[in-house]
């Protein structure tokens, strides 16, 4: 006879499979249509502030899988503060000017357009780039502000910037100066540091000796009588370009120099000057068959000492002579301890040149800004400078200053843009100076301090960035392009210095910009702005802003600054100062080094109480994914193939402090864990369809003890769980959901349950029981997985509302979303149940030792089932009281169709396991002496028996 149909099946709408890949897209335009953010909103408007400022992503091209790792786990922050009580809003932003997207344009419609056609274009570029990103976004499933994001190309913030720039400037941070930056030819503009990464690149280094021309100081600084041989000091560079440009020598003041005599000898003599701790690496470079040191010296001895410029041969600009300066910069890492000094494109030579007096048109500038020298120059003019390298060391052998050329591999700068290699170029820029004083603290000083009261995730992030805040230059703020926020101020054409009333003037041009945007920059007559007599007087800057400055000022564009003392895009969402921000960990050097340097030049403090950061993606072997490996994983291909929920697990999983790992392997891994959950979810929603918990529902106090006991086991995982979503330690939190999932529900509490729900009675007590506390777990589980596994809690949460296992309540409030819900206690009140959990883990411990025992018997053959078994207890008599408290649910607890227990003095727990002789019941597969004593159900057990009866009399 088959009896399926009177036991208590599960049933569920929620499949047990999820074809994410073809079902999220459908559940993405759901959300959209069902306005989830106005529910959040709704909500969770009179709780407290969490402010998550999004780090805005560059408007180009697709989302890459850094990207999506980003926004991922920012979502899961999100939407964990929202079911921990907080208003935790999500604005996402894009950064929508600079170099990129100016490049795009040029390279569609020429190099030749119009300013004002430029930024229409590239505004109309960015708007188009956004729409293309933004539903990239949607699809991995984060929620968020999509039809109200912040662009930094927004009106409002692009006139909030100009006000930033007026408050920094009244704060007397600004100037405007010569000084060596970061230069790309490509770009044709400035770059600021964090723009610039470091590759490999083979040059050519190269000895160089200047010719000795005063013998006789040179005796006395080496306290010697008449020096009569020839010779020459000998400094070494990678930048052979700059040698014609060259204007003085630096040496150590503190360290030591030898007057060295060396056979061969070179052209210029048999005497060479260099550091005495460089002799031995300079012999053995330049393979000198015997040397003798005449003498040695400080540096400090050398000083003002002149040589003679090594091309003074050939042409008379170049016959002059290089004076040598003291610098502390000078070091005995590298080559011979003495250093060429070219001012124009060295920020330690600058230094240097402008400590001993020198002006700002005394420097020699000779190269151009789109790489060639200037065509003033001698020999060299209108050459590209990496091209002239061979020129100069041909020219250098000829008049005897060549001592030796080599390749040299090295790490050298390049324009993040263009991958091109870039130079130190002194330009007159516009910078923030890290050491001005404002209200007796530098900007440098400010941020060091505040940066103390940060707290970083993980913690060498605090380090990180007091390092490079401790040791940076000032900020170059101007860039030489067109599409960007202008520094919109007026110059005098003769003294090149801002109009007084530039503070008051930047409002003004505020208003127009917050109407038609920084396109009015070029509209605006000067005469709009000033008196009409001084029109003439005056021109208008062409500088635009640092695109890091762009966005590190967005804590004040966008949410309004300190005590909201700018009208913020988005003040009303977002608070100041963030309580978090989150990005890669690139981001030390680039967004949150720019946003805590604009916070402490606005207010002296950080517009973030937190940092994250995370690691970057690469292969299963380490290496980082790129075409010419055939590595690559795109966001967009896993979630076409396996869904984005599997990608959103991916990254709960993955440690993202350090690099996160990530392939097809891999991934397989994550999509067999999810199933795992998915499944778990899945029983428990099934064994609800028939709870009606208005009127079924049993509170904590009378549930059964095993019922109450696994309450606590999951309150206890909930709080663990609420702990690591705290701490944002998520691949902890996802590793405890997995285990509550296989161990704690699986492998126990529901394989216990199994019995009770589907062969008692539907309407007994022991299955209520089990159903309540089975509402509660599926409810808290749910709630737990929604941050990360955000499409399948939503599609469960919505197949619990299609019960009536569910408060009334709850399902009204959170009937379109399961974010506008909380985390609960529950049922459980205040009261102390740790008596309730040590018992209940101690006869989880016989029971593991039961299996274990059982599974030794299963592996001779002589036992199928467990349930097969009979087993004796033997233990001592504390462990005997609590087998003995579970009474007939003991057999049940242990999955075994009968359980013994003896006591005996020893504090041993052993087990004897023995095989059945009893008959299987048909229904509940129990082997028990009462099979087949009912007439009507032969191959029945009587509890089996009796629970139809009552079935069909509960029928009739």
């Amino acid at each position: 006879m088959d009896y399926k149909k009177t036991l208590n099946l599960p049933e569920t709408s929620f499949p047990m499979r999820g074809n994410l890949a073809q079902r999220e897209p459908v559940w993405v335009k759901q959300l959209e249509d069902k306005q989830i953010y106005t529910a959040i909103e709704s909500a969770c408007k009179d709780r407290v502030k969490f402010t998550l400022h999004d780090g805005p992503p560059y408007a180009n091209g697709d989302i890459h899988l850094g990207h999506a790792i980003n926004k991922i786990l920012k979502d899961i922050i999100i939407k964990s503060k929202l079911m921990l009580g907080y208003n935790a809003q999500y604005v996402p932003g894009w950064d929508c000017h600079g170099m990129p997207i100016e490049i795009q344009i040029e390279k569609k419609y020429g190099k030749n357009l119009e300013t004002k056609e430029l930024q229409q274009r590239a505004r109309k570029y960015a708007s188009q780039q956004v729409e293309r990103q933004k539903s990239e976004f949607k699809r991995l499933g984060i929620l968020g502000h999509w039809d109200n994001p912040y662009l930094t190309m927004n009106f409002k913030n692009e006139a909030n910037e100009l006000r930033v720039l007026a408050k920094i400037l009244k704060n007397g941070y600004l100037y405007k100066g010569l000084k060596p930056v970061n230069w790309c030819f490509d770009c044709g503009s400035a770059l600021s540091d964090a723009e610039v990464e470091y590759n490999d690149r083979l040059d050519t280094s190269i000895f160089v000796s200047f010719k000795f021309t005063e013998k006789d100081k040179l005796s006395r600084a080496f306290n010697l009588d008449k020096i009569q041989e020839d010779g020459g000091i000998v400094i070494w560079t990678t930048t052979p370009w700059t040698i014609p440009v060259n204007q003085f020598i630096n040496v150590h003041p503190d360290l030591e120099y030898s007057l060295v005599r060396v056979k061969p000898s070179f052209i210029h003599g048999s005497l060479i000057i260099v550091a005495k701790d460089r002799i031995n690496y300079f012999i053995e470079k330049t393979n000198i068959k015997e040397f003798e040191i005449i003498a040695t010296t400080k540096g400090k001895y050398l000083l003002n000492l002149e040589f003679l410029h090594p091309l003074s041969e050939t042409h008379n600009f170049y016959n002059r002579r290089s004076k040598l300066y003291l610098a502390n910069y000078v070091t005995l890492d590298n080559g011979t301890g003495v250093v060429h000094s070219a001012p124009a494109h060295g920020v330690e030579d600058f230094a240097v040149f402008k400590e001993n007096g020198f002006q700002d048109k005394d420097i020699l500038n000779m190269v151009n800004s789109n790489g060639k020298y200037d065509k003033n120059l001698p020999v060299f003019g209108d050459k590209i400078i990496w091209d002239a390298n061979k020129e100069i060391l041909d020219l250098l052998e000829k008049n005897g200053s060549l001592v030796k050329s080599e390749d040299y591999s090295h790490s050298y700068m390049h324009c993040w843009r263009h991958k091109t290699p870039i130079i130190l170029r002194a330009t007159r820029q516009w910078f923030a100076g890290m050491d001005i004083k404002h209200n007796d603290i530098t900007i440098r000083e400010s941020a060091l301090s505040n940066i103390d009261n940060i707290t970083f995730y993980p913690t060498w992030g605090k380090e990180r960035l007091k390092s490079m805040i401790a040791n940076r230059p000032d900020w170059t703020l101007s860039r030489q392009r067109k599409w960007g926020v202008p520094i919109a101020f007026l110059v005098n054409k003769e003294t090149d210095e801002i109009h007084p009333r530039t503070i008051e003037i930047l409002e003004k041009i505020a208003l127009r910009v917050e109407k038609g945007g920084i396109e009015e920059w070029q509209k605006i007559d000067i005469s709009d702005l000033i008196d009409e007599s001084e029109v003439e007087l005056y021109r208008k800057n062409q500088d635009t802003l640092d695109v890091w400055f762009d966005s590190g000022s967005t804590h004040a564009t966008v949410i309004g600054g300190l005590n909201n003392d700018i009208d913020g895009s988005h003040k009303n969402i977002l608070s100041w100062p963030a309580d978090l921000y989150l990005e890669g960990s690139d981001q030390h050097r680039g967004w949150f080094h720019s946003s805590l340097l604009v916070g402490c030049m606005l207010y002296g403090k950080s517009p973030y109480k937190s940092v994250l950061t995370h690691g970057f993606f690469v292969d299963q072997n380490g290496r980082k994914m790129s075409k010419s490996l055939g590595n690559i994983i795109s966001p967009k291909e896993i979630c076409n193939s396996l869904g984005a929920e599997i990608l959103r697990l991916w990254v709960a999983t993955t440690d993202y402090s350090a690099e996160m790992h990530i392939s097809d392997e891999i991934l397989d891994r994550v999509v067999e864990s999810y199933r795992r959950m998915r499944n778990t979810v899945r029983f428990l929603l099934a064994n609800l369809n028939d709870f009606d918990r208005a009127e079924q529902f049993i509170k904590f106090d009378n549930l059964l003890e095993i019922d109450k006991y696994f309450l606590c086991v999951t309150y206890q995982i909930q709080k663990e769980v609420i702990c690591h979503y705290e701490k944002y330690d998520f691949h902890t939190a996802i590793s405890k959901l997995q285990n509550f999932c296989s161990e704690e529900l699986g492998a126990f509490y529901l394989d216990i349950l199994k019995d009770r729900l589907y062969t008692t009675k539907p309407d007994s007590f022991a299955r209520k029981s089990a159903q309540s506390a089975l509402s509660e777990i599926a409810q808290s589980l749910i709630k737990m997985l929604a941050p990360i596994l955000s499409f399948t809690a939503e599609e469960a949460w919505k197949s619990l509302l299609e019960t009536k296992a569910i408060d009334f309540n709850t399902k009204m409030n959170n009937n379109i979303t399961i974010f506008t819900d909380v985390y609960n206690n529950l049922g459980l009140d205040n009261n102390d149940y740790s008596l309730l959990v040590k018992k209940w883990d101690r006869i989880r411990l016989i029971r593991d030792l039961t299996q274990k025992k059982i599974e030794e018997i299963r592996n001779t053959g002589k036992l199928g089932s467990s349930l097969q078994a009979e087993v004796n207890i033997y233990v001592n008599l504390s462990d005997k009281k609590i087998l003995d408290s579970l009474k007939e649910e003991l057999k049940f607890v242990l999955i075994v169709s009968k359980v013994l227990v003896y006591k005996h003095d020893s504090n041993d727990v052993i087990i004897n396991v023995n095989v059945s002789s009893n008959k299987k019941c048909e229904r509940c597969w129990h082997y028990t002496e009462d099979v087949g004593c009912n007439d009507r159900y032969k191959d029945l057990c009587i509890r089996c028996v009796e629970n139809i009866l009552s079935s069909e009399s509960t029928c009739m």
